[in-house]
């Protein structure tokens, strides 16, 4: 397992090649102190037994899939699934592959760049996937960059799944809260999408004025109209970090565990757009390349 650290002097990343995933991430607090804002494991051995995905880069396919599978071009594709849901790409999702470490710049603007190669029929997925992430740190912003091309018609919907946490009191409940969203995905029991797109009006998922997040449990994708500004804002008033959340992605699932303390920001495609004919399309088509633009930018509150 490789560990690589970078730092512009604002902010400093550590990264795993096991999972692409993040594990720590040090931001200054409002008292100059630099704080670890995601959660995860100190000895990176820990995260082979890990079940959250914990910074980890999510693929084939990030989310939930039902149906078993997915038809493409006429061709159905089973998948991996419980109970009739596919989640997160399958037994072994990206989360759990060793990613190749391709370049590092330590300038400026530091980043490491990672890719993986998912061969034709990997989980069930068709296509030779070649997927890469870019982690860059640029001032007072992570700037979070996947892409991907196929040499045959495929689906892909990546993401990172850090769970954040600004401050060390015992829960997020304090923690403000704002989401640039008024709609969100009805979803079954089983966290399914239903299909339809309900307004986020006098709900608990009303969170267009800032608000403490309070008890409410999350797993649900928010809907984002426009990609302008950030998508979602945290804050905490007890170490004065906020966090801006920017992505060109059409969607956000917002995810808070029972078990332990922190929130997903989760930017990525329509959960089950496969089987959905009017949520935007999954498809990567050979010669096409798949983007997901996701920036995490750091401050003090006043």
């Amino acid at each position: 397992m490789k560990q690589v650290t970078l730092n512009n002097g604002v902010i400093a990343l550590k990264v795993l090649d096991y999972g692409a995933l993040i594990q720590e991430l040090w931001v200054p607090d409002a008292f100059g102190k630099k704080r670890n804002v995601v959660v995860g494991f100190h000895r990176p051995t820990d995260y082979l037994a890990d079940q959250y995905c914990l910074g980890a880069s999510v693929g084939r396919f990030a989310g939930r899939i039902s149906g078993k599978g997915f038809e493409l071009e006429g061709t159905f594709y089973p998948l991996h699934h419980k109970n009739g849901v596919h989640l997160h790409g399958g037994k072994e999702g990206f989360q759990k592959k060793y990613w190749q470490i391709t370049q590092i710049d330590e300038g400026q603007h530091p980043f490491i760049e990672l890719t993986y190669l998912s061969k034709d029929m990997e989980e069930g997925y068709p296509g030779n996937l070649k997927a890469s992430i870019r982690y860059q740190l640029i001032e007072n912003a992570l700037h979070i960059t996947y892409s991907a091309t196929t040499d045959k018609t495929t689906i892909v919907n990546l993401t990172n799944h850090s769970y954040f946490k600004l401050d060390s009191a015992p829960t997020i409940a304090e923690h403000l809260l704002k989401l640039n969203s008024m709609s969100f995905l009805e979803t079954h029991a089983n966290l399914l999408p239903t299909g339809n797109i309900l307004s986020v009006s006098n709900t608990s998922y009303d969170f267009r004025m800032e608000r403490p997040i309070g008890e409410p449990l999350f797993d649900t994708p928010m809907v984002l109209e426009n990609n302008k500004g950030f998508a979602a804002e945290l804050t905490s008033t007890v170490s004065g970090i906020t966090m801006g959340v920017a992505t060109d992605q059409p969607a956000m699932v917002v995810y808070t565990p029972k078990r332990f303390s922190g929130i997903c920001f989760e930017t990525q495609n329509f959960p089950d757009a496969p089987n959905h004919r009017h949520f935007p399309s999954a498809v990567l088509r050979p010669g096409d390349v798949y983007r997901n633009e996701t920036k995490l930018a750091f401050g003090r509150c006043s």
